[in-house]
């Protein structure tokens, strides 16, 4: 029995090299000049060509935006599965190293950031297709909190606000420090005690006091009596 070998469409591949190539140094444009600043002209030169020959891989530069957006939550996904699988079980380890994951990958590229989570460059929306993977992501934070019994939507958007400004402080007054990256953890066990979420569990050989809140009534656990 023979096997038959597929044939490689070698126009496609230079097809999809050519336009990897070109998001590539997109993303380093954005990080040197700014997201909005830099012009068609400015990335045609950064790999070799004519600004009109762009337009034979991406109708504009919103198409270019589009694909880094998609792009930059389909990272963000890949990493999410891989990270979130790792974390210890108790509620706030959870919720503390979902908060760190995301700060961290936000900070590490605040073009990326701006282009992912802020309304930077007028008139862009993402499209369908490359807006699936952010959605996809909100769905993956939100399956954490039900898993915690943590239903109430205003619980999950009071920590997504938290760890957004925090990025958003960090980026703005100390850019490639610590300042705001320190208080994270704290800011988290703050948010997690006015919701009255366990304290982590007490270390091997150490004895700790059990914490008496009381742990809040969500839509859930309410009694309806």
């Amino acid at each position: 029995m023979m096997l038959v070998i597929p044939k490689r469409d070698r126009i496609a591949e230079r097809r999809e090299a050519t336009r990897a190539e070109i998001l590539e140094a997109a993303w380093q444009l954005a990080q040197e000049k700014g997201l909005v600043e830099f012009t068609l002209r400015d990335l045609a030169e950064r790999v070799g060509m004519r600004a009109p020959s762009l337009y034979t891989h991406f109708a504009s530069k919103n198409a270019i935006y589009d694909a880094m957006f998609g792009q930059a939550w389909s990272d963000y996904e890949r990493i999410a599965h891989a990270e979130l699988a790792e974390l210890p079980q108790s509620s706030r380890a959870v919720i503390r190293g979902a908060a760190r994951l995301f700060f961290e990958f936000a900070v590490a590229n605040p073009a990326r950031h701006q282009l992912m989570n802020q309304r930077t460059i007028p008139g862009f929306e993402p499209s369908e297709d490359s807006y699936a993977p952010a959605v996809r992501v909100l769905e993956l934070g939100k399956q954490i909190f039900r898993n915690l019994d943590l239903t109430d939507p205003s619980d999950f958007d009071i920590f997504t606000a938290i760890i957004a400004g925090l990025i958003n402080q960090q980026l703005a007054n100390d850019p490639g420090g610590t300042r705001w990256s320190a208080l994270l953890d704290r800011a988290i066990d703050l948010w997690a005690d006015g919701l009255g979420l366990p304290p982590d569990p007490p270390e091997p050989n150490r004895r700790t006091t059990p914490s008496r809140r009381p742990r809040r009534q969500t839509s859930a656990t309410r009694s309806t009596s």
